[in-house]
């Protein structure tokens, strides 16, 4: 089956799609961009670059460090982070239902009676 996958273009240097936002779920469940990478199978470093160039690129943060106690800080997804999350993905789930009708006939099955026939070869 087809599957559509949406990415938005918000400035030159400022993109969101599914896995940036898939980061920002992962910071959200696991309390940590370290422990949302791995999750990913992602470096810290490469967690931490994306994290920044949103931040950077929405002009305030998604992603808020916390301030730990005995167990250490963390990370937390920002009340706009949540709304851009909840935003992204209620756009993917629009252009999903929109997009059903055509990915199923993208995806169908070639009807074997509609298949041309090979030509027969002159011989001579």
């Amino acid at each position: 089956m087809a599957r559509l996958s949406i990415r938005i273009d918000l400035g030159p240097d400022n993109r969101l799609g599914p896995g940036k936002v898939q980061l920002l779920e992962m910071i959200a469940a696991h309390g940590s961009i370290s422990a949302a990478g791995r999750a990913l199978g992602m470096s810290y470093r490469r967690a931490w670059l994306l994290v920044e160039a949103l931040n950077t690129g929405f002009g305030q943060p998604l992603v808020e460090a916390q301030v730990g106690g005995k167990a250490g800080g963390g990370a937390r997804l920002s009340p706009f982070g949540v709304d851009v999350v909840a935003s992204y993905r209620a756009i993917e789930q629009a252009a999903e239902t929109a997009a059903a009708p055509f990915l199923a006939r993208l995806s169908a099955e070639p009807d074997p009676a509609a298949r041309p026939r090979p030509r027969a070869r002159a011989q001579g």
